[in-house]
């Protein structure tokens, strides 16, 4: 759990920090301290509430240039579908203070829109800005360069997405995600390296057991072992069955399996 839950109470941590008040009044920025106090009063409201979005309204209207109202009052449209108005209202977060918010942005390009461009552009713009950490995901699950190399793959650049996933578990301080060495396997394997995939997955299996796993080795196992392949894909459906399985609230993971693929791979004729 420890691995987890690091990254996830840090990006808390971050957020607590970048919302607090009084840092805009020592910076002598009362302008962006008001409006900072002022979005405070949507705390404990629903965020498709008119009181909620009515406190980030007037929050901009005291100063225009507080980054935070525009960003918060975009996730009520990104959850609700209305994609246009969230990417305007953080398009203007990201251009009133870009490493700030290009993480966030970049993120929520890859995971709801899949514009994997667009999230490359993002994370290594931020990265371009900062001489830290450029951090994790929303939902802390993954490190940004983890997602950066997911899209590298997306695009055909499989090559480039393995040096940088490789790069990025290769850091002494990487706070393994729940998810990173499933990636790390599923590549290796689309690029014929078995047995260095095989390995992936073995490290996988030791972090977060998953379906996903199982239903991998047994595309590997199957080139050569129909019978080994069959037990490692029912193993697979068993885990899924069970809710063993990637999973995120919003989503579809990349490299997710579903029960249909697992059935269609067992019922497939040698």
């Amino acid at each position: 759990m420890k691995l987890v839950l690091t990254p996830m109470l840090l990006s808390f941590h971050l957020f607590l920090l970048s919302q607090n008040c009084n840092a805009y009044l020592y910076q002598g920025d009362t302008c962006q301290y008001e409006a900072c106090i002022i979005a405070e009063k949507r705390a404990g409201k629903y965020q498709f509430s008119r009181l909620y979005q009515e406190a980030l309204d007037e929050s901009i209207a005291r100063c225009d240039r507080f980054s935070h109202a525009y960003r918060h009052k975009s996730v009520a449209y990104l959850k609700s579908g209305d994609f246009l108005n969230w990417k305007k209202l953080m398009d203007k977060a990201v251009a009133l203070d870009p490493a700030e918010h290009l993480g966030y942005r970049g993120w929520c390009r890859y995971q709801f829109f899949r514009d994997y461009r667009g999230a490359i552009a993002d994370i290594e713009r931020l990265d371009s800005l900062v001489t830290y950490d450029i951090g994790h995901s929303v939902n802390s699950d993954y490190h940004l360069n983890v997602a950066k190399a997911i899209c590298y793959k997306a695009i055909g650049q499989k090559e480039k997405a393995l040096q940088i996933l490789r790069k990025q578990l290769q850091e002494e301080d990487h706070l393994v995600g729940i998810y990173d060495y499933l990636h790390l396997g599923v590549l290796l394997m689309e690029l014929g390296r078995d047995a260095e995939a095989l390995d992936a997955f073995s490290r996988q299996r030791t972090q977060n057991d998953l379906a996903e796993i199982y239903y991998y080795e047994g595309i590997i196992a199957a080139k050569t072992n129909r019978e080994k392949a069959i037990t490692l894909w029912q193993k697979a459906k068993d885990m899924y069955l069970e809710n063993k399985r990637m999973y995120d609230h919003y989503t579809y993971p990349y490299d997710q399996v579903y029960l249909a693929q697992i059935e269609a791979r067992m019922a497939e004729k040698e």
